[in-house]
């Protein structure tokens, strides 16, 4: 709306150049987790000097959990977030002021050890199947949307099922618990680095679901009525972030650079989050993805109901933010 609309892909490369010692930039408070993909990004932006070229600040806020940036964000301690977005449309719904830009396409898979029974959905009937998150997760009710329309099966039903966090979920398929994993997509990145088999990307089973491509699991989150008082601060953390991820997106080397910051421990690993990263970035979002997007919330309100979604059911207007890009544009 405001801010050129150029794809991300397009945006100058170059080394940007550094501001004066006299010039005082307003900052734009991110807040972040450790190892977290958002980091990464902020990384570049001030690396390169992406911000100064927006004449902006970004100041990074090491937050140590998704409920704490949450907390963050509605206390004012920082700016801007990078959430789910069906969060962003109940709070939207519930009278709140958030809204969003799509950050990330990637959501996560369907995975299994190398030795497990387990190759298709069909067979996890009476395995043990272990989901990040909890009963509500959007990837799970996909998951389960996808195998009772292809297959008949109610996934809730005939899998011994287990809820968690990643990291612990992890853990237990390494010890042989569990025969398929369910979890987001860096974990999944890394544990098929490890020989992971993959089964099933949940952006697939949105595919199969009939549901448009280009839609946003997850977007950098930020009050309205802030971006409204200042539009140069958003629109000039955008066209940096954009920037950022040109560089994630062509420079092998920046990835070795930024490589600390991935939580990899092998060669391996971070080429799968590379990719993984990479095949997830939004080169396109305008209407299509957002009516992508509306289709995919109607059917999760459908199935997770007021628990997921509160008393609505359809995207709220201004869940996301006004702006337009393209790839190639």
């Amino acid at each position: 709306m405001r801010i050129a609309r150029r794809t991300l892909l397009g945006m100058a490369l170059g080394a940007a150049a550094k501001p004066s010692g006299a010039e005082q930039m307003p900052a734009v408070r991110v807040g972040v987790l450790r190892y977290g993909t958002v980091s990464w990004e902020v990384d570049v932006m001030r690396h390169h000097a992406l911000d100064a070229d927006a004449h902006i600040t970004v100041v990074p806020v090491e937050l140590a959990a998704a409920q704490a940036a949450q907390v963050a964000l509605q206390a004012g301690q920082v700016d801007i977030i990078v959430i789910d977005w069906l969060w962003v449309a109940r709070q939207r719904g519930a009278g709140a002021g958030w809204t969003l830009v799509p950050f990330s396409n990637a959501v996560g898979a369907l995975i299994a050890p190398a030795s497990s029974p387990v190759h298709d959905i069909p067979d996890l009937a009476a395995h043990a199947l272990g989901i990040a998150g909890s009963p509500l997760d959007k990837s799970w009710l996909i998951v389960r949307a996808y195998a009772k329309q292809r297959y008949g099966i109610d996934l809730d039903a005939v899998a011994n099922t287990s809820f968690g966090p990643p990291p612990l979920l992890a853990e237990q398929m390494k010890a042989g618990r569990l025969d398929a994993l369910l979890t987001y997509w860096p974990f999944a990145a890394k544990a098929e680095a490890d020989g992971a088999r993959h089964i099933l990307d949940v952006a697939d089973a949105v595919s199969a679901l009939g549901i448009g491509a280009g839609v946003p699991y997850i977007g950098y989150t930020f009050s309205q009525h802030w971006a409204e008082q200042n539009p140069a601060l958003i629109d000039g953390f955008i066209a940096a972030s954009h920037r950022s991820r040109a560089i994630l997106a062509t420079s092998d080397a920046e990835w070795q650079r930024v490589k600390p910051m991935t939580g990899a421990s092998t060669g391996a690993e971070l080429e799968r989050l590379r990719d993984w990263y990479r095949r997830g970035m939004p080169l396109d979002w305008g209407e299509p993805e957002r009516h992508a997007a509306a289709q995919l919330f109607e059917l999760l309100a459908k199935i997770g109901g007021p628990d997921l979604v509160g008393p609505i059911s359809t995207v709220p207007s201004g869940t996301f933010w006004p702006v337009t890009w393209r790839a190639g544009a």
